[in-house]
């Protein structure tokens, strides 16, 4: 019986809050640390092939050109076919700008999940045009 009670009294010794303090404690520091912060959580949510479709609302330019982008990080760039650079920030805000041969655009919009939009504006095979783009990720 001596046995049970020393181990009993050992047992109560530990679950004393203070103790139980100085075991919670760096438990939770460790479990905090491992979590990711909502801010690295954003930094890269959109990456991935987007593939982007075209519309003309204004000038004498074909619609319906659909064109793969890629994002990494926070970088926009070409997935195929011209050349494509620009920026995504954490929230989604998107500014490219996209030239193939004579042919050159800027744009601006939102990604958001795996869908964006946005409007672009460019001189296409010398005709001065603008109109909106919708892009999806695959």
């Amino acid at each position: 019986m001596a046995h049970f009670s020393q181990s009993l009294s050992v047992l109560t010794e530990f679950v004393r809050p203070r103790h139980l303090a100085r075991l919670l404690v760096p438990l939770a520091v460790l479990a905090t640390a491992a979590l990711p912060s909502p801010a690295d959580a954003r930094i890269g949510g959109y990456d991935g092939i987007w593939n982007v479709t075209f519309a003309t609302t204004r000038g004498n330019c074909s619609s319906g050109y659909s064109v793969p982008f890629t994002v990494t990080g926070n970088r926009v760039s070409s997935a195929g076919g011209g050349r494509v650079s620009g920026r995504v920030n954490r929230g989604g805000a998107v500014a490219v700008q996209v030239s193939v041969g004579a042919s050159h655009a800027t744009g601006g919009g939102r990604l958001a999940g795996v869908a964006g939009a946005g409007w672009w504006r460019g001189i296409i095979s010398g005709d001065q045009c603008s109109g909106t783009w919708q892009a999806t990720r695959s």
